[in-house]
Protein backbone atom coordinates (compact mmCIF):
# COMPACT_ATOMS: atom_id res chain seq x y z
CA UNK A 1 0.00 0.00 0.00
CA UNK A 2 1.33 3.43 -1.20
CA UNK A 3 1.59 5.75 2.07
CA UNK A 4 -0.50 8.94 1.87
CA UNK A 5 1.16 12.29 0.44
CA UNK A 6 2.23 14.39 3.62
CA UNK A 7 -0.92 17.59 4.42
CA UNK A 8 1.46 20.10 2.83
CA UNK A 9 2.03 17.81 -0.36
CA UNK A 10 0.61 19.79 -3.79
CA UNK A 11 -1.16 16.60 -4.31
CA UNK A 12 -3.28 16.88 -0.77
CA UNK A 13 -5.92 19.39 -0.84
CA UNK A 14 -5.56 22.59 1.39
CA UNK A 15 -8.54 21.73 4.06
CA UNK A 16 -10.12 25.08 5.78
CA UNK A 17 -12.40 24.99 8.58
CA UNK A 18 -15.14 27.55 7.81
CA UNK A 19 -16.93 28.78 11.44
CA UNK A 20 -20.13 30.24 10.25
CA UNK A 21 -23.59 30.15 12.56
CA UNK A 22 -26.18 27.79 10.79
CA UNK A 23 -28.52 27.90 13.96
CA UNK A 24 -29.77 30.42 16.41
CA UNK A 25 -29.85 34.55 16.13
CA UNK A 26 -27.29 35.14 13.49
CA UNK A 27 -28.21 31.81 11.35
CA UNK A 28 -30.02 33.99 9.42
CA UNK A 29 -27.20 35.49 7.84
CA UNK A 30 -25.04 32.16 7.46
CA UNK A 31 -26.08 30.63 4.32
CA UNK A 32 -24.75 34.05 3.35
CA UNK A 33 -21.67 33.35 4.55
CA UNK A 34 -21.00 29.82 3.74
CA UNK A 35 -22.22 30.80 -0.07
CA UNK A 36 -19.27 33.94 -0.27
CA UNK A 37 -16.76 31.26 0.99
CA UNK A 38 -17.48 29.38 -1.10
CA UNK A 39 -17.35 31.72 -4.12
CA UNK A 40 -14.07 32.41 -2.82
CA UNK A 41 -12.50 29.01 -2.70
CA UNK A 42 -13.83 28.52 -6.18
CA UNK A 43 -11.74 31.24 -7.71
CA UNK A 44 -8.86 30.36 -6.07
CA UNK A 45 -8.57 26.95 -7.45
CA UNK A 46 -9.59 28.18 -10.92
CA UNK A 47 -6.58 30.23 -10.62
CA UNK A 48 -4.29 27.25 -9.31
CA UNK A 49 -5.25 26.98 -5.22
CA UNK A 50 -2.80 28.10 -2.97
CA UNK A 51 0.44 27.27 -2.60
CA UNK A 52 -0.37 24.75 -5.65
CA UNK A 53 -2.81 22.98 -3.59
CA UNK A 54 -6.86 23.03 -4.03
CA UNK A 55 -8.94 24.62 -1.25
CA UNK A 56 -11.51 23.01 -0.17
CA UNK A 57 -14.56 23.78 3.09
CA UNK A 58 -15.07 21.61 5.92
CA UNK A 59 -17.97 23.79 7.78
CA UNK A 60 -18.19 23.74 11.28
CA UNK A 61 -21.99 25.54 12.85
CA UNK A 62 -20.59 28.32 14.36
CA UNK A 63 -24.03 28.99 15.88
CA UNK A 64 -24.01 26.27 18.01
CA UNK A 65 -22.89 26.85 21.77
CA UNK A 66 -19.13 27.93 22.21
CA UNK A 67 -17.91 25.21 24.30
CA UNK A 68 -19.28 22.79 21.45
CA UNK A 69 -18.02 24.95 18.24
CA UNK A 70 -14.30 24.92 20.32
CA UNK A 71 -14.44 21.15 20.96
CA UNK A 72 -15.45 20.48 17.45
CA UNK A 73 -12.70 22.66 15.83
CA UNK A 74 -10.00 21.57 17.86
CA UNK A 75 -11.17 18.25 17.05
CA UNK A 76 -10.25 19.46 13.23
CA UNK A 77 -7.39 21.21 14.32
CA UNK A 78 -5.42 18.63 16.74
CA UNK A 79 -5.05 15.60 14.53
CA UNK A 80 -3.85 18.20 11.70
CA UNK A 81 -7.38 17.71 9.79
CA UNK A 82 -7.73 21.03 8.55
CA UNK A 83 -4.78 23.48 7.73
CA UNK A 84 -6.39 26.71 8.83
CA UNK A 85 -9.80 28.44 10.52
CA UNK A 86 -11.51 31.14 8.34
CA UNK A 87 -15.26 32.53 9.80
CA UNK A 88 -18.02 34.71 10.77
CA UNK A 89 -18.84 34.05 14.60
CA UNK A 90 -19.53 35.77 17.35
CA UNK A 91 -16.71 36.85 20.30
CA UNK A 92 -17.78 34.49 22.77
CA UNK A 93 -17.17 31.44 20.24
CA UNK A 94 -13.66 33.37 18.76
CA UNK A 95 -12.58 33.20 22.71
CA UNK A 96 -13.75 30.08 23.57
CA UNK A 97 -11.75 28.64 19.95
CA UNK A 98 -8.45 30.36 20.87
CA UNK A 99 -7.13 27.91 23.89
CA UNK A 100 -7.22 25.09 21.35
CA UNK A 101 -5.60 26.20 18.33
CA UNK A 102 -3.81 29.08 18.65
CA UNK A 103 -0.91 28.91 16.98
CA UNK A 104 -1.55 25.70 15.89
CA UNK A 105 -3.14 26.86 12.50
CA UNK A 106 -3.42 30.17 11.09
CA UNK A 107 -7.19 31.88 12.00
CA UNK A 108 -8.96 34.63 9.99
CA UNK A 109 -11.65 35.75 12.42
CA UNK A 110 -14.26 38.07 9.92
CA UNK A 111 -16.58 39.85 12.43
CA UNK A 112 -17.04 43.09 13.20
CA UNK A 113 -15.99 42.76 16.83
CA UNK A 114 -14.70 45.01 20.17
CA UNK A 115 -11.30 45.33 18.92
CA UNK A 116 -7.98 44.89 21.02
CA UNK A 117 -7.34 41.00 19.44
CA UNK A 118 -3.62 40.42 19.82
CA UNK A 119 -2.96 36.65 19.90
CA UNK A 120 -0.33 35.60 17.19
CA UNK A 121 -1.61 33.58 14.06
CA UNK A 122 -4.96 35.52 15.01
CA UNK A 123 -5.84 37.51 11.43
CA UNK A 124 -9.05 39.69 11.51
CA UNK A 125 -10.68 41.38 8.63
CA UNK A 126 -13.74 42.91 10.64
CA UNK A 127 -14.11 46.64 11.67
CA UNK A 128 -13.49 47.52 15.05
CA UNK A 129 -15.57 49.80 17.75
CA UNK A 130 -12.66 52.90 18.11
CA UNK A 131 -12.61 52.67 13.75
CA UNK A 132 -16.08 52.66 13.46
CA UNK A 133 -18.60 53.21 16.02
CA UNK A 134 -17.17 56.78 17.32
CA UNK A 135 -16.91 58.64 13.99
CA UNK A 136 -20.32 57.40 13.39
CA UNK A 137 -21.82 58.31 16.79
CA UNK A 138 -20.43 61.67 15.97
CA UNK A 139 -21.63 62.51 12.51
CA UNK A 140 -25.16 61.42 14.09
CA UNK A 141 -24.76 63.91 17.09
CA UNK A 142 -23.53 66.51 14.20
CA UNK A 143 -26.51 65.73 11.46
CA UNK A 144 -29.36 64.62 14.27
CA UNK A 145 -28.54 66.63 17.71
CA UNK A 146 -28.57 62.97 19.06
CA UNK A 147 -27.44 63.84 22.31
CA UNK A 148 -29.17 61.20 24.76
CA UNK A 149 -27.93 57.55 24.19
CA UNK A 150 -29.16 53.73 25.30
CA UNK A 151 -27.31 50.74 24.68
CA UNK A 152 -29.07 47.10 23.74
CA UNK A 153 -27.15 44.49 23.59
CA UNK A 154 -26.67 40.97 24.00
CA UNK A 155 -25.65 39.47 26.80
CA UNK A 156 -21.81 38.35 25.72
CA UNK A 157 -18.44 39.60 25.73
CA UNK A 158 -18.87 41.82 22.23
CA UNK A 159 -22.02 43.71 23.20
CA UNK A 160 -20.59 44.40 26.76
CA UNK A 161 -16.96 45.76 26.05
CA UNK A 162 -18.57 47.94 23.32
CA UNK A 163 -21.16 49.27 25.89
CA UNK A 164 -18.41 50.54 27.84
CA UNK A 165 -16.44 52.17 25.03
CA UNK A 166 -19.55 53.58 23.70
CA UNK A 167 -19.85 55.37 27.16
CA UNK A 168 -16.67 57.29 25.93
CA UNK A 169 -17.64 57.87 23.26
CA UNK A 170 -20.80 59.54 23.86
CA UNK A 171 -18.76 61.91 25.76
CA UNK A 172 -16.51 62.93 23.07
CA UNK A 173 -19.45 63.91 21.02
CA UNK A 174 -21.02 65.86 23.66
CA UNK A 175 -23.75 63.46 25.07
CA UNK A 176 -24.34 60.71 27.23
CA UNK A 177 -25.25 57.47 27.46
CA UNK A 178 -28.25 57.41 29.91
CA UNK A 179 -29.23 53.52 30.35
CA UNK A 180 -27.45 50.21 28.45
CA UNK A 181 -29.69 47.22 29.07
CA UNK A 182 -28.45 43.61 28.21
CA UNK A 183 -30.65 40.85 26.82
CA UNK A 184 -30.00 36.53 26.60
CA UNK A 185 -29.15 35.32 23.14
CA UNK A 186 -32.42 34.76 21.28
CA UNK A 187 -34.58 37.29 23.02
CA UNK A 188 -38.25 37.43 22.06
CA UNK A 189 -39.63 39.98 24.29
CA UNK A 190 -38.73 43.31 24.53
CA UNK A 191 -41.38 44.74 26.05
CA UNK A 192 -39.26 45.96 29.23
CA UNK A 193 -36.55 46.75 27.06
CA UNK A 194 -38.86 49.50 24.67
CA UNK A 195 -40.29 51.07 28.30
CA UNK A 196 -36.57 51.65 29.66
CA UNK A 197 -35.60 53.90 26.27
CA UNK A 198 -38.90 55.95 27.05
CA UNK A 199 -38.21 56.10 30.69
CA UNK A 200 -34.37 57.22 29.62
CA UNK A 201 -35.73 59.62 26.87
CA UNK A 202 -33.12 58.36 24.39
CA UNK A 203 -32.60 60.31 20.89
CA UNK A 204 -30.71 57.25 19.51
CA UNK A 205 -30.21 53.43 20.73
CA UNK A 206 -26.89 51.83 19.78
CA UNK A 207 -28.57 48.15 18.92
CA UNK A 208 -25.38 45.49 19.37
CA UNK A 209 -27.94 42.47 19.28
CA UNK A 210 -26.87 39.67 16.74
CA UNK A 211 -29.11 38.41 13.92
CA UNK A 212 -32.79 37.45 14.48
CA UNK A 213 -32.54 39.32 17.63
CA UNK A 214 -31.96 42.30 16.14
CA UNK A 215 -35.00 41.79 13.45
CA UNK A 216 -37.53 40.92 16.54
CA UNK A 217 -36.26 44.27 18.32
CA UNK A 218 -36.88 46.52 15.56
CA UNK A 219 -40.05 45.20 15.01
CA UNK A 220 -41.15 45.62 18.61
CA UNK A 221 -39.75 49.12 18.04
CA UNK A 222 -41.77 50.37 15.80
CA UNK A 223 -44.82 48.87 16.59
CA UNK A 224 -44.30 50.67 20.03
CA UNK A 225 -43.83 54.01 18.00
CA UNK A 226 -40.05 54.64 19.41
CA UNK A 227 -38.96 55.08 15.42
CA UNK A 228 -40.72 58.35 15.66
CA UNK A 229 -38.96 59.94 17.76
CA UNK A 230 -35.54 57.79 18.46
CA UNK A 231 -32.70 56.75 16.05
CA UNK A 232 -31.11 53.49 16.17
CA UNK A 233 -27.31 52.38 14.90
CA UNK A 234 -26.20 49.34 14.51
CA UNK A 235 -22.39 48.18 13.44
CA UNK A 236 -24.20 44.92 12.70
CA UNK A 237 -26.85 45.14 10.51
CA UNK A 238 -27.09 43.22 6.83
CA UNK A 239 -29.28 43.32 3.87
CA UNK A 240 -30.18 40.10 5.30
CA UNK A 241 -31.28 41.66 8.56
CA UNK A 242 -33.55 44.39 7.37
CA UNK A 243 -35.38 41.63 5.27
CA UNK A 244 -36.27 39.64 8.52
CA UNK A 245 -37.10 42.97 10.28
CA UNK A 246 -39.45 44.18 7.16
CA UNK A 247 -40.11 47.82 5.22
CA UNK A 248 -42.04 49.15 8.00
CA UNK A 249 -39.47 48.62 10.78
CA UNK A 250 -36.90 50.27 9.21
CA UNK A 251 -37.56 53.87 9.81
CA UNK A 252 -34.75 55.84 11.25
CA UNK A 253 -32.20 52.99 10.99
CA UNK A 254 -28.69 53.52 10.17
CA UNK A 255 -25.76 50.78 9.98
CA UNK A 256 -21.77 51.39 9.98
CA UNK A 257 -19.83 48.50 8.27
CA UNK A 258 -17.37 48.48 5.48
CA UNK A 259 -18.95 46.91 3.03
CA UNK A 260 -22.65 47.12 2.17
CA UNK A 261 -24.28 45.49 -1.14
CA UNK A 262 -25.41 49.22 -2.80
CA UNK A 263 -21.15 50.03 -2.54
CA UNK A 264 -21.51 51.46 -5.54
CA UNK A 265 -17.74 51.00 -7.14
CA UNK A 266 -16.07 48.85 -9.75
CA UNK A 267 -14.85 46.24 -7.58
CA UNK A 268 -18.11 45.71 -5.55
CA UNK A 269 -20.35 45.48 -8.44
CA UNK A 270 -18.06 43.08 -10.19
CA UNK A 271 -18.47 40.77 -6.67
CA UNK A 272 -22.35 41.46 -6.96
CA UNK A 273 -22.31 40.07 -10.64
CA UNK A 274 -20.06 36.86 -9.61
CA UNK A 275 -22.27 36.09 -6.71
CA UNK A 276 -25.26 36.30 -8.55
CA UNK A 277 -23.78 34.21 -11.66
CA UNK A 278 -22.35 31.51 -9.35
CA UNK A 279 -25.81 31.06 -7.14
CA UNK A 280 -28.52 32.54 -8.62
CA UNK A 281 -30.72 35.94 -8.50
CA UNK A 282 -32.62 33.92 -5.27
CA UNK A 283 -29.38 33.53 -3.50
CA UNK A 284 -29.01 34.72 0.27
CA UNK A 285 -28.42 38.32 0.12
CA UNK A 286 -24.55 38.76 0.58
CA UNK A 287 -24.53 41.89 2.81
CA UNK A 288 -20.92 42.79 5.41
CA UNK A 289 -21.38 39.89 7.19
CA UNK A 290 -21.55 37.10 4.34
CA UNK A 291 -19.27 39.19 2.50
CA UNK A 292 -16.27 39.00 5.14
CA UNK A 293 -16.36 35.27 4.85
CA UNK A 294 -15.28 35.89 0.77
CA UNK A 295 -12.50 38.51 2.50
CA UNK A 296 -11.30 35.90 5.25
CA UNK A 297 -10.31 33.20 2.70
CA UNK A 298 -8.59 35.92 -0.11
CA UNK A 299 -6.76 37.05 2.88
CA UNK A 300 -5.35 33.32 4.63
CA UNK A 301 -4.58 32.85 0.97
CA UNK A 302 -2.67 36.09 0.56
CA UNK A 303 -0.88 35.38 3.91
CA UNK A 304 -0.24 31.59 2.73
CA UNK A 305 1.07 33.04 -0.51
CA UNK A 306 3.55 35.68 1.17
CA UNK A 307 5.23 33.32 3.35
CA UNK A 308 4.87 30.90 1.25
CA UNK A 309 3.72 28.61 3.95
CA UNK A 310 0.94 27.86 6.57
CA UNK A 311 2.79 28.17 9.53
CA UNK A 312 1.73 30.21 11.56
CA UNK A 313 5.18 31.74 12.58
CA UNK A 314 6.19 31.99 9.48
CA UNK A 315 3.00 34.34 8.37
CA UNK A 316 3.48 36.19 11.91
CA UNK A 317 7.49 37.06 10.60
CA UNK A 318 6.46 37.99 7.12
CA UNK A 319 7.30 41.91 7.15
CA UNK A 320 6.41 42.70 3.72
CA UNK A 321 2.88 44.25 3.00
CA UNK A 322 -0.13 41.41 2.79
CA UNK A 323 -3.12 42.98 0.39
CA UNK A 324 -5.41 41.46 -1.94
CA UNK A 325 -8.08 42.61 -3.84
CA UNK A 326 -11.75 41.90 -2.67
CA UNK A 327 -15.05 43.71 -3.34
CA UNK A 328 -13.95 46.29 -1.57
CA UNK A 329 -10.78 46.57 -4.05
CA UNK A 330 -7.21 46.20 -2.92
CA UNK A 331 -7.01 45.94 1.12
CA UNK A 332 -3.75 45.53 3.13
CA UNK A 333 -3.37 43.74 6.32
CA UNK A 334 -1.80 46.51 8.96
CA UNK A 335 -0.30 44.88 12.07
CA UNK A 336 -3.15 41.75 12.39
CA UNK A 337 -6.01 43.75 11.67
CA UNK A 338 -7.07 45.19 8.29
CA UNK A 339 -6.70 48.65 7.43
CA UNK A 340 -10.48 49.61 5.98
CA UNK A 341 -12.52 52.28 4.55
CA UNK A 342 -15.78 52.34 6.71
CA UNK A 343 -19.43 54.01 5.90
CA UNK A 344 -22.28 55.24 7.60
CA UNK A 345 -25.59 53.77 6.39
CA UNK A 346 -29.84 54.73 6.12
CA UNK A 347 -31.79 51.66 5.45
CA UNK A 348 -34.48 52.38 2.87
CA UNK A 349 -36.51 49.56 3.27
CA UNK A 350 -34.79 46.39 2.08
CA UNK A 351 -31.47 47.83 1.40
CA UNK A 352 -28.41 50.54 2.52
CA UNK A 353 -28.47 53.71 0.96
CA UNK A 354 -24.70 55.21 1.83
CA UNK A 355 -24.16 58.61 3.26
CA UNK A 356 -20.79 58.91 4.33
CA UNK A 357 -17.47 57.62 4.22
CA UNK A 358 -16.03 57.41 8.21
Amino acid sequence: MRPAPPRDSAHTPLLLALVVPLQGPAGVFGPSCESAARLAVEELNAAGGVLGREVRLVTVDGGAPPARVAAEVEALVAPGAVDGVVGWHTSAVRQALLPGIAGRVPYVYTAQYEGGERTPGVFLTGETDAAQLLPAMRLLAESAGVRRWCTVGNDYVWPRVTARAARGYARDCGGRVRDQVFVPLGTEEFGPVLRRIERCEADAVLMLLVGADAARFNRAFAAHGLHQRCLRLSTHMDENILLATGAEATDGLWATAGFFETLATPESLDFGARYAARFGVHAPVVGSLGESCFEGVRLLAALAERARSLDVRAMCAVRDPVSYEGPRGVVRLDGNHLAQRLYLARADAFDFHIVAQL
